[in-house]
């Protein structure tokens, strides 16, 4: 089981890394930075472990006969819809279409784990599959979470799914079903249904890292690091982990990230949410459609609570800049309040948040505008946008994420850090009152890009009867902040 180790090992001389190097060169992984050991990772690029005795895993409808608060909890959160989401799957259909399935796998291993390991699923596509691989991320995929191999991946980091998944354990003749959590075990818990054990790393980020780490499936180059964002930054210092923000409501949220106070064991649920709107909103529809008014209000509650932690996460500053005592530029200041990774983190590639400001002077004349909407919902040329552009190996501009190697601007903002946007004023005014408005506005991808992977999505989702689509919306869009202000034309009016 050495394979499956929490702790990272460490060659104690130089002799035993030489060995370990001219080792590597024998079996011709001497230009290959990054090896894989195809046994360790049957699935890869997927990097889930299924080790015997490959007990079956259990539908989140059973588990709720038993644990409906935290089922009802879990409905409708960005772990249930994680691989039905329709968006994702326009994502998939697409990425098999161009590099095919084998690549695939690397995202489908965090989007339904038992699909992958159980090899229900073979591409994109809802039809055929199984209650289970349909769940996604469910109760018995975190709960039976045994180990992670963050130190065994081929980055040595955590990555793409570096978890072992164990949901049940020998005795003898027979497989009996085990469940891992934070909580000491008692003598009814699991009702015979199931063993409990009691487990430490459901207390630790490292659970959230395995698939909150997203890397290149060749180059193994992060395109999400939210885990490692968290780790390099204050949150992590003061031993405020993932669960501490995701797994409580707004209020505890607030609390955490304020005062930096753990919350007690009482106030965790199992809501995991986040930015991710558009996906509670295309639930919501998808239960109305259905007729499941319940379940449509579950949703929607996840969608305002999602919406508030946008509004919460960050601030705005307006300063002016004079010179020569004349205002010439104004200075904004983006601030992450309360993510404990950066803002925006994920796909920063893929998502959109910026800044929209207008300034006009005392007779209404615009000054200067940036950062609007045009009418097919794009934004304009030279929108101060706080995220990444991807490029490729040419070192090209790219987005799709099987292309995508490196970085060519990166401006997300670390946690309780800022960033600082210049505008500058034309024409310079002499007299009265500049009149300034700013929002920090986000949305999770542009408008094109939304059009394409919706318009991706395999032949067996139809957008219309499942979500009531008869095209593309207009994506929605938060406003996180915003400041409306004014600076006297000449310093000491």
């Amino acid at each position: 089981m050495a394979n499956q180790s929490n702790s990272c090992p460490f060659p104690r001389t130089f002799l035993l890394l030489l060995v370990l190097l001219l080792a590597m060169t024998s079996q011709g992984w001497a230009s290959d930075l990054f090896p894989v050991d195809r046994q360790t990772f049957p699935y890869y690029p997927s990097l889930l472990q299924y080790p015997p005795p490959q007990a079956e895993f259990t539908p989140p409808e059973v588990c709720a006969e038993c644990h409906s608060r935290q089922y009802e909890e879990w409905t409708s959160s960005v772990h249930a819809l994680a691989f039905v989401d329709p968006v994702y799957q326009g994502e998939l259909n697409h990425a098999v279409k161009a590099v095919g399935h084998d690549i695939s796998r690397q995202c489908e291993g965090c989007h339904s784990p038992a699909g992958v390991v159980t090899g229900e699923i073979r591409g994109a596509g809802l039809n055929g599959l199984s209650q289970m691989a349909l769940a996604g991320v469910s109760c018995d995929i975190c709960h039976s979470v045994t180990a992670v191999t963050h130190c065994q991946t081929p980055s040595r980091e955590p990555e793409n799914g570096s978890m072992v998944v164990t949901p049940g354990v020998a005795r003898g003749d027979q497989i009996v079903l085990q469940k891992y959590g934070p909580n000491p075990t008692t003598e009814l818990c699991g009702m015979e249904f199931h063993e409990c054990a009691e487990s430490p790393l459901h207390l630790r980020a490292d659970l959230c890292a395995s698939c909150h780490q997203v890397y290149h499936y060749e180059t193994h180059f992060p395109l999400e690091a939210t885990y490692l964002e968290w780790k390099h930054g204050p949150y992590a210092q003061r031993e405020i982990l993932c669960q501490d923000c995701h797994m409580v409501d707004i209020e505890t949220f607030r609390r955490s990230a304020d005062r930096f106070i753990k919350p007690e064991r009482h106030e965790y649920r199992h809501y995991f949410n986040g930015a991710n709107f558009l996906l509670y909103f295309l639930a919501a529809q998808n239960y109305t459609q259905t007729g499941d008014q319940q379940r449509a209000e579950n949703a929607m509650d996840k969608f305002r609570m999602a919406v508030e932690r946008l509004q919460a996460a960050a601030g705005l500053e307006v300063m002016p800049v004079y010179r020569n005592r004349q205002l010439s530029e104004l200075k904004v200041r983006v601030k992450n309040l309360r993510a404990g990774h950066n803002l925006p983190t994920s796909l920063t590639n893929v998502r959109q948040m910026w800044v929209e400001l207008t300034a006009t002077d005392a007779t209404g004349q615009v000054l200067v505008s940036s950062g609007h909407l045009d009418p097919k919902g794009e934004l304009e040329p030279e929108t101060r946008n706080l995220n990444s552009e991807g490029m490729g190996d040419n070192f090209h501009f790219a987005i799709d994420p099987w292309v995508v190697t490196a970085f060519s601007r990166h401006d997300t903002i670390p946690p309780k850090g800022y960033k600082e946007i210049y505008f500058g004023l034309l024409p310079v005014v002499s007299k009265g009152e500049v009149q300034v408005s700013v929002r920090l506005r986000y949305r999770q991808a542009s408008q094109k890009v939304a059009e394409k992977l919706l318009g991706a999505v395999p032949d067996d989702i139809d957008l219309e009867k499942t979500y009531g689509l008869s095209a593309v919306p207009e994506l929605p869009v938060v406003d996180m902040a915003q400041v409306a202000t004014s600076f006297p034309a000449m310093e000491g009016d």
